[in-house]
């Protein structure tokens, strides 16, 4: 018991002689130097260098992780702020198109100079019999009725065909039921837009096109303003195939529709007719021609 307790005392007298005598012999007097002194110096500046190297390292390893550690939470800073940043840029481009959409339909509301209400599309539903796009007014109308146009800036959008509430299910123009009196905006010449009712794609059929009328490929139908009270010049759709017979009256046309369906958002339907087919109307002169 007593061995431990006096080996415990010598080392703590030697941990605290050994610094001292260091020290005394490196603030000596270098002319009052003796060996010892000499002896003591020579051990321990190896010890001091590679104290000091030590240091050196663990500074600068302490002084390279307080760096990493800011540059990470500089880093973690930036990617929330390019984070927002994209947040706000996209939410700053959907309002652009909303407003670009909105605009086109203003601009299409102005120029129909008709009575027309606006509706949301809120669905869309396709089988083998008929295409219908289901839009939600705007605002209340007691004015909506079947068989009324619908049109958005692009062209022709269909006839409503139900009306529940503020619901509307409108019959696309690609629908068999469905057909437009068109003209050819480049040449004139009639004829009759039908929707094929194809499955598989957006297709119509141009009926009642003359053999000898001049119509081509890409070949741009609009509204002729008669038959189912189109506003005049509204795109209808673009010619993609001519098919000129041999023989017989007509020519066998096909066309796509103008309007993107997958990207429709806006409607207007237009509740009155125009002015210029309010005399078309009381002339008897609303049929497509034959």
């Amino acid at each position: 018991m007593n061995f431990k307790r006096y080996r415990d005392l010598a080392i703590v007298l030697l941990a605290l002689a050994v610094p001292f005598w260091f020290l005394r012999a490196s603030m000596r007097d270098p002319g009052k130097v003796t060996g010892a002194d000499k002896v003591i110096v020579r051990i321990a500046t190896p010890l001091q260098y590679a104290a000091a190297t030590l240091a050196r390292g663990l500074s600068n390893i302490w002084g390279d992780y307080i760096y990493l550690v800011d540059v990470k939470e500089d880093n973690a800073r930036i990617a929330s702020q390019n984070a927002r940043l994209r947040e706000r840029v996209r939410k700053l481009e959907a309002l652009e198109e909303e407003n670009r959409r909105l605009r086109r339909l203003l601009d299409l509301r102005t120029s129909v100079r008709t009575d027309v209400v606006s509706a949301v599309v809120t669905g869309k539903n396709t089988n083998e019999f008929f295409r219908i796009a289901r839009v939600t007014l705007d605002r209340e109308s007691r004015d909506i009725q079947p068989n009324l146009p619908v049109i958005s800036p692009d062209g022709v959008v269909g006839t409503t065909l139900k009306i529940s509430g503020d619901t509307i299910d409108v019959r696309l123009v690609v629908d068999a039921g469905s057909g437009v009196d068109v003209v050819v905006q480049r040449t004139g010449a009639r004829g009759f837009v039908r929707g094929t009712g194809d499955e598989s794609k957006y297709l119509c059929s141009v009926e009642y096109v003359q053999r000898t009328d001049e119509v081509e490929v890409g070949d741009l139908l609009v509204t002729s303003g008669v038959g189912k009270r189109y506003p005049k010049g509204i795109p209808v759709g673009k010619v993609t195939q001519v098919v000129k017979r041999d023989f017989g009256i007509y020519q066998q046309v096909y066309a796509t529709p103008a309007v993107d369906f997958s990207r429709l958002e806006e409607v207007l339907i237009v509740t009155s007719a125009p002015p210029e087919e309010a005399s078309a109307g009381a002339s008897g002169s609303s049929t497509p021609r034959r």
